[in-house]
């Protein structure tokens, strides 16, 4: 069952907002097991708008369209999917939350549903009208399942070459790695006739990809690098203070947008000058004349000077160049070192990120985190 999403609106195609039903309804009808091949978005224009609905019943058996419906001169796609379908809508779809109703169009192969725009008025009606009848109407039809396997500590590259060969798996299990700013993701899709059965592929594949990359597997579809770190700190019952020069908040930041972070986060210092550096957490002078603000020596004397000022298990620091000013030649832009001061050791890592300024900074505060990760 081949579907295709439409979403309606000039303001989309100028980027004044952020199209985030395609991405919705995609993930709600592959619960439904119907799988989305195309997706489109068309400016507030009826011939277009008729010319692409077109498209979609040549190639799709189910359009589904979102926006452009209601009382206003831009609300254009019932006239436009009108021009196609000259019989009228088969039944509506009532709006519990707006004014603007839902429609279904259907011929003895193609479905048309038309969907309001706003997240607020579509997101209910898909999953209480229009997702119900889907399923009535594609009973047996199975469902896709996904799971997203989230990889930190590894490029891309290294984790391509590590799980190459499920990465040419045929459907119906499929495997897709993808990059983002500061990890990796994999993930494993399938596609059954049941949850139980989806599931159990997905668990085989799950169990072969952990194999290969073993810890550097720290979460799974909505879990986050922080989630895992303050859970871990909470069953080892350890505590963290945090030093941070170039990542500015960011690493504290994360930690504490979890409810209950107090029982292990004690508190930061953003040491962004030398001086705070010296006076606050005791780097010593003669450590930054010889080696500099950004150095492993300066990162391990921030580490534990936080750790000692904090009284926690552990404290964790990152000094580095962000950018765009700042390198010199032996220090390039992207240069971080983090440190990890802990009961009896230390630990420093250095690193060397690309990207811009916001880039560097959410990479070193992902490395950061996954530095205390591993240590627990």
């Amino acid at each position: 069952m081949k579907a295709e999403i439409i979403c309606v609106g000039t303001e989309i195609l100028l980027g004044q907002i952020l199209n985030t039903n395609q991405q919705w309804l995609s993930q709600k009808l592959a619960e439904c097991g119907i799988g989305v091949y195309y997706q489109s978005t068309v400016g507030d224009n009826p011939e277009r708008l008729a010319e692409a609905v077109g498209l979609g019943l040549l190639r799709s058996d189910i359009v589904i369209t979102s926006g452009g419906l209601g009382p206003t001169v831009d609300d254009i796609t019932l006239s436009s999917i009108l021009s196609l379908f000259p019989q009228g809508f088969v039944r509506t779809f009532e709006n519990d939350v707006g004014t603007a109703p839902g429609y279904l169009f259907e011929n003895a192969q193609k479905l048309v549903i038309a969907l309001p725009g706003p997240p607020r008025e579509l997101n209910p009606m898909f999953e209480n009208k229009v997702a119900p009848f889907l399923k009535r109407r594609f009973k047996g039809s199975g469902v896709i399942r996904t799971r997203t396997l989230k990889v930190a500590g590894l490029p891309e590259s290294k984790v391509d070459i590590k799980v190459k060969s499920l990465l040419k798996s045929p459907p119906p299990l499929t495997v897709g790695i993808y990059s983002k700013p500061s990890l990796v993701e994999l993930k494993i899709t399938a596609q059954a006739r049941n949850e139980r059965l989806a599931d159990r592929m997905i668990d085989k594949a799950d169990k072969k990809i952990s194999s290969l990359l073993g810890g550097h597997i720290f979460g799974r579809d909505g879990e986050t690098l922080e989630e895992v770190v303050g859970r871990k700190l909470t069953a080892a019952r350890k505590t963290v203070a945090v030093a941070e020069s170039c990542t500015g908040g960011l690493i504290s930041g994360r930690l504490t947008d979890l409810p209950g972070s107090s029982v292990y986060f004690k508190g930061a210092v953003i040491a962004y000058s030398n001086e705070m550096k010296i006076s606050i957490l005791g780097v010593r002078p003669s450590t930054i004349r010889k080696f500099g603000a950004v150095s492993r020596q300066t990162a391990g004397e921030m580490a534990s000077g936080v750790m000692r000022l904090a009284g926690t298990s552990y404290g964790l620091s990152v000094t580095g160049i962000a950018g765009p000013s700042g390198s010199t030649k032996n220090k390039p832009i992207g240069l971080v070192y983090v440190s990890l001061a802990g009961p009896g050791r230390s630990v420093c890592k250095e690193f060397r990120f690309r990207g811009n300024r916001s880039a560097i900074r959410s990479k070193a505060s992902q490395a950061a985190l996954d530095l205390i990760r591993v240590s627990l």
